[in-house]
């Protein structure tokens, strides 16, 4: 349940959902997409297995990372798992481990991201203040501590390559070690997943503001 669950909550967002009934259109450029949105009947034996895994739990498609992914099966049923683990077995509270998310979907101004984990971040606590001011590329004001040592630990991981002996002693105050290691695991895992969105010009669904213009 909880797998259908998080696989359903990472393929939709807010109201319209990140996927739509049909695909991520083509970037507003004019170009050609990069990936087309690969169909069922257009798989190969190879990926047939990841497609089919990805249709039991949305009636909407093959979309956002998974449409490039699925070039690459394997690893897109290494990831596919590995998304699972991130956000509904971490030891990293929903709130923060969607925080750290939107952290790096700030950074990377991802709009699939964003547009994606926004709503999830509101839905698991994170004040909209919190949302807002990050959305604007400043550092939230009002913050509890565990939110201040995430937003901290992640943006000097991610901006300095290390964590200061500082931060991280504040990390061990607020976290255990196993929640540190997933927390840093997850603010990796989605500067991969916003290099996939961005190396294949994945945008929002047709009819929905970009997040970042």
């Amino acid at each position: 349940m909880k797998s259908a669950i998080y696989l359903s909550s990472l393929m939709l967002a807010a109201a319209g959902g990140w996927l739509t009934a049909t695909m991520f259109p083509a970037p507003a450029t004019g170009k050609e997409p990069r990936f087309p949105l690969l169909t069922m009947d257009q798989l190969s034996e190879a990926q047939k297995p990841l497609g089919e895994q990805i249709m039991k739990i949305s009636s909407v498609g093959i979309g956002g990372p998974y449409n490039p992914l699925m070039r690459s099966p394997v690893l897109g049923q290494r990831l596919f798992d590995l998304f699972h683990y991130l956000r509904w077995e971490t030891s990293v509270p929903t709130k923060l481990n969607e925080f750290a998310i939107l952290i790096i979907g700030r950074q990377w101004r991802s709009q699939v991201e964003w547009f994606a984990h926004a709503p999830l971040a509101a839905k698991a606590g994170l004040s909209a203040d919190i949302i807002a001011e990050l959305k604007e590329g400043k550092r939230p004001s009002k913050m509890a501590e565990d939110e201040a040592v995430v937003y901290d630990f992640v943006n000097e991981l991610t901006t300095t390559q290390k964590v200061s002996d500082e931060t991280y002693a504040r990390a061990k105050k607020a976290f255990n070690d196993q929640q540190i290691v997933d927390l840093t695991a997850v603010a990796g895992n989605y500067v991969m997943v916003a290099m996939v969105l961005a190396m294949a010009e994945e945008t929002v669904p047709p009819g929905k503001e970009p997040p970042f213009k």
